[in-house]
């Protein structure tokens, strides 16, 4: 009888024990996450690897093909829509190395022409440490305005990368250090220890958008100073970027 009695309430606890259970899981299903706004490109890191320049070495110094880029919708733009608002940043000159914004109403703009009203600036600031956006009237809107910085060979003001020619500046003078371009992304130790501040460029976009830009190699899959050398398959481009709406006054995620 007190056998029959405890199979009895086992079974009864069992019956109980399982309805609590998928009661439990019912209200656990009944959850939903609330569904995330979708901003598009803006608000968020985007990495751009392998960009591809011209990789010929023929004639080293005479200017290469000029690219255009698009930041806001993340694709490489041909040359035939130079005069519109689709590009964002262009990369002309020497090696295809030198950077700026469209802008339709300067002359000198490969966008000259257009409705597009970008520029560009550069800061000496690591990449998570911009965060307010400049003010409109610091921007620069001709071609070809950014390359070289004077901490290496032919240096041409604030840059975004240091050439260092003999392999002496950054390179310990080894032939495989000689031409290597180092981006300054997230800034570099010369030979004599000298640090050189991290580079970033600030871009407004054709549209009014803000971006900002951390150049990071120039070498194909190669994203850090030990792979670079001077054989290493260039001109690839790889570079982070962050956007956000114009009227915008700070650079953030979402």
């Amino acid at each position: 009888m007190m056998i029959s009695f405890y199979k009895a309430a086992c079974k009864y606890a069992l019956v109980f024990f399982l309805g609590l259970t998928v009661i439990s899981c019912g209200k656990d299903d009944d959850k939903v996450e609330p569904e995330k706004p979708d901003y598009g490109n803006f608000y968020k890191t985007i990495s751009v690897r392998n960009f591809q320049g011209d990789t010929t070495d023929s004639n080293p110094t005479a200017p290469k093909v000029t690219l255009y880029y698009s930041l806001e919708n993340n694709e490489r733009v041909a040359e035939s829509y130079q005069k519109t608002t689709r590009w964002d940043l262009s990369f002309g000159a020497l090696y295809s190395s030198a950077l700026a914004g469209n802008n339709g109403a300067d002359q000198t703009n490969y966008g000259s022409g257009s409705s597009a009203t970008g520029g560009i600036l550069i800061l000496a600031q690591a990449f998570d440490d911009v965060v307010d956006i400049p003010s409109d009237d610091q921007f620069k809107t001709g071609k070809d305005l950014f390359m070289t910085d004077n901490a290496g060979d032919f240096g041409t003001g604030t840059g975004w990368y240091i050439y260092d020619f003999g392999g002496t500046k950054v390179g310990d003078g080894s032939y495989d250090k000689q031409h290597v371009v180092y981006a300054l992304g997230d800034g570099v130790t010369m030979a004599d220890k000298t640090q050189i501040a991290p580079r970033t460029l600030v871009v407004r976009t054709a549209n009014g958008n803000y971006a900002k830009i951390k150049m990071i190699s120039v070498y194909k899959d190669a994203l850090t100073i030990d792979k670079w050398t001077r054989n290493a398959p260039h001109m690839y481009f790889n570079f982070d970027y962050l956007m956000v709406p114009k009227g915008s006054t700070k650079f953030e995620t979402k």
